[in-house]
């Protein structure tokens, strides 16, 4: 496979897997198209010619023409300077090292990183959440998240894979997106009746029996073990913690259970102020398993071999629900 094929691979299952919808990822997609459209000729050099195809902003080939073939890569959650180092030194030992392949986003897809967080609004919406509040409440913290990162130097790790000659790429809400789905399907179909159940079902699967051989296994929380779960929401996609206002109207349109990879202290404040039960997944073992799922796809029919490395670990042949 080429770095494109597996670039492009990740988008198409990470679209098929979107929780707002096949028809609302193309929906915004033709949007982007018309904003490029109606740009004057001298702005539209500084436009992302990557987001008329592909929603995901915090996805991108770093480096590399695309063209690369692929037969072993280094991939990990995160992919950084030190990790590029040590792709340089299995390199010079002898090993296979074709391409660097991160999660978490670097580089142009880190600047750009609250562009994917208004699938949340969408996203609410189909949990029972009105548009008009969900967008409402974003729009607050994407202005937060746009600001903070705005002085952070994002291109470290992406000078370090061209000065080392890496073809790099990160890929962060098609796995998230998969993940995110996997889950929200096995509670649908599944029907778990407590949160003592929700932590049962979290630990037949490998990536977190892994975490909690590291003692950062799936816990509860807000609620207790017997707490009824109720209706419950997988938080797992949209770039990074949304508004901490969202508990009261996630409460009012029903919701009683969030299964989400991480929550800050100000987020499980507000939660528990309108009652809602939170079990926390774990983050690195929800990022395994929707990289996990995602290159069970991507790879199904291909030789490559992925090292893992940074708290990634490669576990294969899953069907996906």
């Amino acid at each position: 496979m080429t770095l494109s094929e597996v670039y492009k691979s990740a988008v198409r299952h990470a679209i098929e897997s979107d929780p707002r919808g096949t028809d609302s990822v193309a929906r915004y997609l033709e949007d982007r198209k018309r904003q490029f459209d109606d740009l004057r000729e001298k702005d539209k050099e500084f436009f992302d010619m990557e987001s008329l195809s592909n929603p995901y902003a915090d996805t991108r080939i770093l480096n590399g023409t695309g063209d690369e073939e692929i037969t072993a890569a280094l991939v990990g959650i995160d992919i950084e300077t030190p990790e590029l180092l040590l792709a340089d030194n299995l390199r010079t030992k002898g090993a296979r090292v074709d391409a660097v392949i991160a999660h978490h986003p670097e580089g142009m897809p880190y600047s750009n990183l609250h562009e994917v967080m208004s699938m949340q609004a969408d996203i609410l919406m189909a949990a029972g959440v009105p548009i008009n509040v969900a967008e409402g409440l974003m729009e607050g913290r994407i202005s937060e998240v746009k600001r903070k990162l705005m002085p952070v130097n994002t291109s470290r790790p992406v000078d370090a894979a061209r000065l080392l000659g890496f073809p790099f790429m990160c890929i962060h809400t098609p796995a998230d997106n998969m993940v995110a789905a996997y889950l929200q399907a096995l509670f649908d179909t599944n029907k778990p009746y407590a949160l003592t159940n929700i932590i049962d079902m979290l630990m037949e699967i490998e990536e977190y029996k892994d975490a909690a051989r590291s003692f950062c296994a799936p816990n509860i929380l807000l609620g207790s073990a017997q707490r009824k779960a109720g209706r419950i929401f997988v938080d797992m996609t949209g770039g990074t913690e949304g508004a901490k206002d969202i508990f009261q109207v996630l409460s009012s349109s029903g919701i009683n259970t969030i299964v989400g990879m991480h929550m800050s202290e100000e987020h499980k404040k507000e939660a528990e102020k309108h009652h809602i039960n939170v079990v926390i997944a774990g983050h690195i073992s929800s990022d395994n398993l929707g990289m996990n799922l995602l290159f069970d796809k991507i790879f199904k029919d291909s030789n490559v071999v992925v090292t893992g490395c940074s708290g990634f670990r490669r576990i294969a042949a899953r069907n996906f629900a």
